[in-house]
């Protein structure tokens, strides 16, 4: 407060402050709201994906060797759903489930530390804008937590994001961010 004072030269009171604060709140939370829904209408294509599986494997010196592997085997497949991500710890592996078989085969030496049957992915194309306005994730996550639902992964390019679910929660979650959009 004493800040303040000296600032403008004369006493202040804390209600003036917390007023302030208040008007100033409210004035960027419409703001940054605006600029939120403003990106979140221009949510491009939603594409659905079922029948996943989710592998994570313990980080070695093998695993990319694996992986290059299995992407030689699936790459002359059709319609097969492949992404990966790697962490300091983990790698993680999300395929159609009809390959299951030769991630097992080529990853058989490697440390399983979970899989995940039963899974859908919603993948959300995004405005090219979304990158700098902050909250777009925190708020359509935040719908989702609403309804329930449970999001096994997250994997995210710059203007698309994908979540894994369960199959039986991909029709409220595939909704939910549908009506996001009206």
């Amino acid at each position: 407060m004493t800040e303040l004072e000296s600032e403008f030269g004369k006493e202040v009171k804390q209600g003036a402050v917390v007023m302030s604060l208040k008007r100033l709140t409210e004035e960027l939370d419409f703001k940054l709201n605006h600029k939120i829904n403003k990106v979140i209408k221009n949510i491009g294509e939603i594409t659905v994906r079922s029948e996943l599986t989710d592998y994570t494997f313990a980080a070695s010196e093998t695993v990319l060797n694996k992986q290059a592997d299995l992407i030689s085997d699936i790459n002359t497949l059709s319609d097969i759903f492949y992404t990966s991500s790697r962490g300091v710890n983990e790698t993680n592996i999300v395929v159609s489930s009809s390959v299951n078989h030769l991630v097992e085969k080529h990853f058989m030496r490697e440390k399983l530390i979970q899989k995940l049957d039963n899974l859908a992915s919603i993948t959300v194309k995004l405005p090219k804008e979304n990158i700098v306005v902050p909250g777009i994730y925190y708020f359509i996550f935040q719908r989702l937590a609403w309804e329930g639902i449970i999001i096994n992964e997250v994997i995210s390019t710059s203007n698309e994001f994908t979540i894994l679910v369960g199959e039986d929660q991909v029709d409220v979650a595939f909704k939910v961010i549908k009506d996001l959009k009206n």
